[in-house]
């Protein structure tokens, strides 16, 4: 068994103010895997205040040997990837063979992207008389979730330490392990004392007291909207900036002319990378009423291809949901479904034959759903996929952005430019077009309440910037 029993504070390793620790379990044999100190908001206090005396002097370091510390941090991140997929794989159960290129894989994408970015962007513009500026926020507090949980925690640390600021990260309490890998890596970068600082615990001390904090300029969080919306409240008090990532109920719109036999089974797939535990999952199949038995034979066909078991098992391809929490969240939404009228085309909320520890979810595929069912309204959090038949395009569109969320989505269409004419029409953050695929590169967040913000790529970075102009 892990234990960790010290925060990531000022540069060193430090004792936490309480004595409280807190369980990880391994997803898949329901296990205690780890041990973490749970902390508090003097923890917090003391993070923070090292992050505020760190700032001025990692601000005023030059970019471009801020980018150097970022490739020390992409080369430890390198060397230790299979130690990382296997720790996710047991906090978060997604199957190893996938953690190492997508778990530890976009992280070390992400610093490197950063670590090039802080050398070559263009920091200042002349704008008439004007001198415009980009600086530093200052001292970000990041607050992050178990799904993805080093990618999330990349996503804010890369770009702030690119751009100058220096931070506060709250993994996770339930996948935290990792975090703790990257600061062991940071540490052995050689990153000035006070510029990264970890404290471990549960959101409502620890996030909030983030949140709340006077010295912290902006909060960077992902997690679900409920959570979200508290941390906005709470940052409002100081007038901080916020960037918020958040949920989605993300529509996969199937046209009449879609190559089915690929658009189906793609899009299983979409809505089950992770065992459905992806904010951005296609998880509202909408397809021509005309074509719904076929694809409901598709849908089953390609579901039931997804073995579920052990994530170290080769056979696997779909791991456990993190979670008891969890899993009888999901299995009270498959419930739901069946109560509010959806057929039930394979799976159900029973565990996976088989499997009688761990916290296992049955691939399933509901159909005949329509757009008012709690199953359609709601994020599941797990491998649920609902389909809903549509009349007319105009009506897919309709029902696609009949959702109190936009942050993702999917177009399946004959050819690709008629695809990008209804993706331009979607209310989301992000849309595939015929299978497109992720891009780390790109903007990445959401309309409506899946967010404020946007994270990777340029533009993700350059929400840790403040602006400023000189007249002349």
């Amino acid at each position: 068994m892990i234990v960790r029993d010290t925060f990531y504070i000022d540069g060193a390793w430090v004792a936490p103010s309480g004595k409280e620790t807190l369980d990880v379990i391994d997803s898949a044999t329901e296990d205690v895997f780890a041990t973490i100190p749970a902390g508090t908001a003097a923890d917090v206090d003391k993070a923070v205040q090292a992050a505020a005396k760190a700032f001025p002097a990692w601000a005023a370091t030059p970019a471009k040997d801020r980018g150097e510390f970022l490739q020390k941090i992409t080369e430890g991140l390198t060397a230790r990837a299979a130690e990382i997929a296997d720790v996710i794989s047991h906090e978060v159960g997604m199957p190893r063979n996938l953690s190492e290129m997508i778990q530890a894989g976009l992280p070390t994408m992400t610093f490197a992207d950063n670590a090039t970015r802080a050398g070559t962007f263009v920091w200042d513009e002349e704008v008439g008389n004007s001198l415009v500026l980009r600086e530093p926020v200052g001292v970000v507090g990041a607050i992050t979730p178990w799904n993805y949980p080093l990618h999330q925690i990349a996503n804010k640390v890369a770009p702030a330490l690119a751009a100058g600021c220096t931070i506060v990260v709250k993994p996770s309490e339930v996948a935290p392990i990792n975090a703790f890998i990257l600061a062991e890596i940071i540490h052995e970068a050689g990153l000035p004392k006070g510029v990264f600082n970890l404290v471990t615990g549960v959101g409502p001390v620890v996030g909030e007291a983030i949140a709340s904090h006077p010295l912290v300029d902006m909060v960077s969080f992902t997690g679900s909207t409920r959570a979200g919306k508290r941390v906005m409240e709470l940052a409002s008090q100081g007038v901080k900036r916020v960037s918020l990532e958040l949920g989605g109920k993300s529509a996969n719109i199937i046209c009449e002319d879609a190559d089915l036999a690929t658009a189906i089974p793609t899009g299983v797939f979409a809505c089950y990378l992770n065992s459905g535990q992806t904010c951005s999952a296609l998880t509202r199949m909408l397809v021509p009423r005309a074509k719904l038995a076929e694809v409901e034979k598709l849908a089953a066909e390609t579901a039931e291809t997804f073995t579920t078991g052990d994530p170290f098992a080769e056979t696997s391809r779909l791991g456990p949901l993190v979670s008891a929490v969890q899993r009888d969240r999901v299995r009270g939404y498959i419930n739901k479904g069946v109560e509010e009228g959806a057929k039930l085309v394979t799976g159900g909320a029973e565990m996976p034959d088989g499997l009688d520890k761990g916290f296992y979810i049955r691939p399933t595929v509901f159909s005949n759903v329509t757009n008012d069912m709690t199953i359609a309204r709601e994020e599941i959090f797990g491998p649920v996929l609902s389909i809903i038949p549509y009349d007319t395009e105009e009506e897919a569109i309709e029902i696609a952005n009949d959702t109190p969320y936009g942050l993702a989505g999917g177009v399946w269409a004959g050819t690709k430019e008629r695809a990008i004419e209804i993706a331009q029409r979607l209310r989301t953050g992000q849309v595939d077009v015929n299978g497109g695929s992720f891009n780390p590169f790109a903007p990445f967040g959401g309309y409506k309440q899946s967010g404020v913000g946007r994270e990777l790529g340029k533009f993700g970075f350059e929400e840790f910037l403040e602006i400023k102009s000189i007249q002349r």
